[in-house]
């Protein structure tokens, strides 16, 4: 499990020893942040939050949410009236997908702790039986709820574009191709993941620099 600045650093030292294409990108991206996030169901229901929206947006709707219920309760989160949800500045998808959520955890079809220490593959599969979440919010809750060592959002489009730039393709790769090349990096592709979207924050920086 990934919980420190340590754990990173351990398994950047192991990734550029099996693949020694990562080292340069390692320099390149600088520091790579840990990103880890508070975990079980308040975690889970952030990062639906948090989705489509921006940063500001979705720390102040989570903010109402988790004053007006207790979000480490399922069943105090079926309870609740739909013009509460809708108060606080959930969507009506999200209000559908937090309940979804809830019920899924309440009758223990999602064992949240057991999702935590599953195989990558397992564990996604059980959180995207529920209706709403998809394979990137299971991937982002493995990575940074989760902690997990070994996740990769291949469909994720900064992943693509920044292994595209890194490894020199000359197109973006697809999911598919993305997961591919990732089977390098295990066991630790969630920590290649941060690298890249470290890699892919600092080229954009520089682009958006002007030329003197």
């Amino acid at each position: 499990m990934i919980r420190s600045e340590a754990d990173i650093a351990e398994a950047l030292d192991a990734l550029t020893k099996a693949d020694a294409r990562l080292s340069q990108i390692v320099a390149t991206a600088g520091p790579v942040p840990l990103r880890r996030s508070r975990s079980g169901l308040e975690g889970l229901i952030a990062i639906v939050v948090a989705q489509q929206v921006s940063k500001a947006s979705a720390e102040a709707i989570f903010g109402r949410l988790a004053g007006a219920i207790d979000l480490s309760d399922p069943l105090a989160i079926l309870a609740t009236e739909d013009d509460v949800l809708k108060a606080v500045g959930l969507s009506r998808p999200k209000q559908q997908t937090l309940r979804a959520i809830a019920q899924a955890v309440a009758e223990g079809r999602v064992d949240l702790p057991r999702c935590e220490t599953a195989p990558a593959d397992e564990a996604i599969a059980e959180l995207v039986a529920v209706r709403g979440i998809g394979a990137w919010t299971a991937e982002c809750y493995l990575l940074f709820c989760a902690g997990h060592r070994d996740v990769f959002p291949a469909g994720d489009l900064a992943l693509q574009a920044a292994v595209a730039h890194a490894l020199s393709h000359e197109t973006r790769p697809s999911a598919k191709r993305l997961t591919e090349i990732a089977e390098a990096w295990r066991p630790h592709r969630s920590v290649a993941a941060r690298l890249f979207w470290a890699y892919y924050a600092t080229i954009h920086r520089r682009e958006m620099v002007p030329a003197a």
